[in-house]
């Protein structure tokens, strides 16, 4: 079996059954009444774990009417950034993430062997049904986050690192280099990784933020370099957005068409993803460019005015539902992004579960997200 899809268990078997058993299911995309029976049941269970081992959440729990589906309290992503609410005993954290840069208000997320591991399970459920789990082919990779530096902890950057687990490295480069204090993003460096790669015969796979791939092609654009032709089975996913340079974002079709144009790779292996640290459920892109839901999640777009759940098409904050975590009660999260929600079928791919579109931040904060600190260190470099 693929070591990143062995089996893990949950802390306590006697007392999460149903979340094993939801988190165990391989299909990325299942639906249906039993499937949501199952759903309901794990997420009653991740509710009665928390409320028994974090008084924080008992106290919303109990204030939470009854009729709110799972009857699960809305959790907004910034509380984590001001406090670290644990449902596990320090002893248990295997690993700990926060969600921003070098400076600024950062979430504080604290994992156990379950929770961080039934979260990779779920990436690599995702990617192997893509078919983009090779182990006998080696790639390129070119890596759009930050070079590993001692005591960095970015969620952005375990999650980068961990995708090149799903095919072995001939070569890894990284747009933001470390420099000893702080990092520094290298375009040239880039570049010069990118045709070396075109002469190689190994395929590519470029990970992280979009605005970092989108400025080097600016610049290759501006030093009148031709364009590259990657080689076959090149792979692009994308993740973080374009936070701190909103003036110069580009519509996600036309960074996939210069993609195409300048690196050669088809747009059906180009791929945006959503996630966060508040919550590891991985959203990627279908053959479609849409975010669908996996099963291991629920999506609601709640409304800004109140919080009542909005029906499809409207805009609204985003609240993602899951019961996989253990180690923190963050099962229940309403984001900062504001977003709508589609029916399935309107998508028109093979997959029938929701999607959501993401239409940015909702309002002005000072809080700054790890795509807000990396698009700092483009300041003077486009």
């Amino acid at each position: 079996m693929n070591p990143h899809l062995a089996p893990v268990a949950v802390p306590d078997p006697a007392l999460l059954p149903h979340v094993q058993q939801l988190c165990d299911l391989t299909d990325p995309y299942a639906h249906g009444p039993a499937v949501d029976a199952l759903f309901a049941a794990a997420m009653a269970e991740t509710n009665a774990w928390h409320t028994e081992r974090s008084p924080f959440f008992r106290s919303l729990y109990e204030a939470t009417p009854p009729a709110e589906p799972y009857r699960t309290p809305l959790v907004h992503a910034n509380f984590f950034k001001r406090h670290e609410v644990l449902s596990i005993p320090r002893e248990d954290v295997e690993l700990h993430l926060t969600s921003s840069g070098t400076t600024g208000q950062k979430s504080q997320m604290f994992f156990d062997h379950w929770t961080i591991r039934s979260a990779q399970r779920m990436v690599a459920r995702i990617f192997e049904r893509n078919g983009w789990i090779t182990p006998d082919q080696e790639v390129n990779y070119l890596l759009y986050s930050y070079e590993p530096a001692p005591s960095l902890n970015l969620g952005t950057a375990f999650t980068d690192n961990y995708l090149c687990d799903f095919a072995p490295a001939r070569s890894v480069e990284y747009a933001l280099r470390h420099t000893g204090g702080d990092h520094e993003f290298d375009p040239f460096g880039c570049i010069a990784a990118l045709r070396r790669f075109e002469r190689e015969d190994a395929p590519v796979r470029i990970l992280g933020f979009p605005a970092f791939l989108f400025f080097t092609l600016e610049r290759m654009r501006a030093m009148g370099l031709a364009p590259l032709r990657l080689p076959e089975g090149s792979l692009v996913v994308l993740g973080g957005g374009w936070k701190g340079h909103a003036d110069r974002r580009i519509e996600k079709e036309e960074l996939y068409a210069r993609v195409t144009e300048q690196l050669g790779i088809p747009g059906e292996r180009i791929r945006d993803t959503f996630g966060s640290v508040e919550h590891c459920i991985p959203y990627v892109e279908c053959d479609h460019h849409r975010l669908h839901a996996p099963v291991w999640s629920r999506v609601t777009i709640r409304s800004t005015r109140d919080l009542e759940p909005l029906p499809y098409g409207e805009r609204g904050y985003l609240h993602l539902v899951s019961p996989y975590i253990t180690s923190v009660p963050a099962q229940s999260v309403v984001m900062g992004d504001l977003a709508s929600l589609q029916p399935g079928e309107a998508c028109g791919c093979e997959l029938e579960t929701p999607w959501f579109t993401v239409h940015g931040r909702a309002g002005v904060s000072r809080n700054r997200s790890c795509a807000v600190a990396a698009a700092e260190l483009m300041k003077g470099m486009a």
